[in-house]
């Protein structure tokens, strides 16, 4: 099933953090698509939510570190 989650992510200052954000989430099974926003502090994640959940992808912004509020 697919869902979709917008979420608020602090401490992307630039174009490389968005690509950071994006490479580690896209490497995440069940993640589709990913479109960070240094400039809102937003991420947006499509993914199914049979394979992956949100706590796992908040993790992975996490521990590429950033912060997920």
């Amino acid at each position: 099933m697919t869902e979709s989650a917008t979420l608020t992510v602090t401490g992307m200052k630039c174009g490389g953090c968005e690509n950071n954000v994006k490479t580690n989430l896209q490497a995440v099974e069940g993640v589709q698509s990913v479109t960070p926003s240094f400039k809102s502090n937003e991420v947006v994640v499509e993914f199914d939510g049979d394979t992956v959940n949100l706590d796992t992808i908040k993790s992975v912004i996490t521990q590429a570190g950033f912060t997920v509020e």
